[in-house]
């Protein structure tokens, strides 16, 4: 039985660390929260089909084809495999090596794809500045009408089929960004401590600086309000998730070394994340710098103090808000994958959400299942997304509930065009934190009131 690299200077997943690949013992438990094999029930749609196939190339048995890189990014990434899994198997290392290995191949390659990916992935996602360049384009495209005009006199008709059925999709910019909302370091109001309890620094994303700016500027509301000192760089690099999730190992180092160079993990009590999907890329700065000299030390350290916002306030046993005589909205909760699955955050959020006066938590089924978003997935494989985003509204739905809880930008973008696309334009999508920002300021209000 092989317990070290299959080969001396072999790359990709012949390179891995063999007893990676033979944790799987093919026992099936993963199967049944599989949204791939359920949707085919297929063992190539497996984790343990997909984990046989990376061992065969490991092995030399098999060559990395186009098939192989069609099956793993048929895969979501969303990692509820791991969660079933009895023997620990680290699915995400294999999954990401496989797809590094699929783009050295070039198995997949042809050039609108390449182009694509060039001009998304390698230019506009590596240069924050260029990120928010476009946003305001677009915002000024749908606040002057434009995007109005465009959709009423049925000029969608003249795009491309595929960019034709995402256009409804196209999210609502924000009129203010991150930096805009938030100063580079806030300090809570005078409180009976001396100093800050925590000094912390918090994330703002890419997605999430144009399109929710809201919840970043929440994010810093609540981590005032439990009299934390809080450090917010305005212009931060993406935290590479985009990259390594789809092959690009090379740029998920650069920059995660810009955004190590940007934040010393060693001047904070916390690195705060308030995205499931960023968040559980950024936890792995540790692996992913493991071998870099220069900043070994500080990626370890980063991922040591890395949380999620919801698991932060629970270590310090956030300040809940005070009770209300007015009635809350019921609330039900969907959970980001990697949120869940990849940082095994689940408690946490609802702690937060069962913590707003007046309000009622009510659970949704499959919660911890897939809406189909999973990154791009919603773009690549539509098909397969749309049908469990219509699994998940129904369960939603079902819950009667007023408000959907997520902490994530994918989900809540893809979850609320669900709701929408089923006719329910009531039902309101957000994030925990401005639920828990909103209880604070009703408090403040209320208290501010009073004779």
């Amino acid at each position: 039985m092989k317990t070290t690299p299959a080969k001396p200077g072999a790359s990709g997943l012949a390179a891995l660390d063999y007893s990676v690949l033979q944790q799987c013992m093919h026992c099936g438990m993963c199967l049944p929260v599989c949204p791939t094999y359920n949707e085919t029930q297929l063992e190539r749609n497996s984790p343990r089909g997909r984990i046989s196939l990376m061992r065969a190339i490991a092995d030399g048995e098999l060559e990395v084809t186009k098939e192989f890189g069609e099956e793993m990014y048929y895969c979501l990434g969303c990692l509820a495999c791991t969660s079933a899994c009895p023997a620990g198997v680290d699915y995400a290392q294999m999954f990401e090596v496989a797809r590094a290995e699929i783009e050295e191949k070039g198995v997949l390659d042809n050039p609108k794809r390449d182009f694509i990916r060039w001009s998304v992935v390698k230019v506009l996602f590596t240069r924050p500045r260029l990120l928010r360049l476009v946003g305001r384009g677009l915002w000024l495209y749908q606040v002057s009408g434009a995007q109005t005009a465009f959709r009423r006199l049925k000029l969608t008709r003249l795009l491309p089929k595929s960019i034709r059925e995402l256009e409804p999709q196209t999210p609502t910019v924000k009129a203010k960004f991150s930096h805009q909302l938030i100063r580079p370091v806030e300090t809570p109001a005078a409180q009976k401590e001396e100093r800050p309890r925590k000094r912390v620094a918090v994330l703002t994303g890419c997605v999430q600086d144009l399109v929710f700016s809201d919840i970043n500027r929440a994010t810093v509301d609540v981590l005032l309000a439990n009299n934390c000192e809080v450090h917010t760089p305005p212009v931060q690099p993406c935290c590479g998730s985009l990259h390594a999730h789809n092959g690009d190992v090379k740029s998920a180092r650069a920059l995660a070394r810009r955004q190590l160079d940007l934040m010393n993990p060693f001047s904070f009590d916390a690195i705060i994340s308030n995205a499931g999907g960023c968040g559980s890329h950024l936890r792995g700065y540790g692996h992913l710098l493991h071998d870099d000299p220069e900043y070994a030390e500080r990626a370890e350290e980063w991922s040591r103090k890395l949380r999620d916002i919801h698991q932060f306030l629970v270590e310090i046993d956030f300040r809940r808000p005070l009770a209300s005589d007015e009635a809350g909205p019921s609330v039900t909760y969907h959970e980001s994958c990697h949120l869940c699955h990849a940082q095994k955050v689940s408690q946490q959020p609802r702690t937060v959400l069962r913590s707003l006066p007046g309000s009622e938590l009510r659970e949704c089924s499959e919660a911890t299942w897939c809406c189909g978003s999973a990154g791009i997935y919603n773009i690549t494989q539509p098909e397969t997304s749309a049908r469990l985003l219509e699994r998940k509204v129904g369960h939603i739905r079902q819950t009667g509930a007023q408000v959907v809880a997520t902490a994530n930008p994918g989900c809540h973008l893809q979850v609320q065009n669900g709701l929408r696309a089923s006719g329910d334009a009531e039902t309101r999508v957000a994030h925990p934190i401005v639920l828990l920002a909103e209880a604070y300021r009703a408090e403040a209000a209320a208290t501010s009131a009073q004779p």
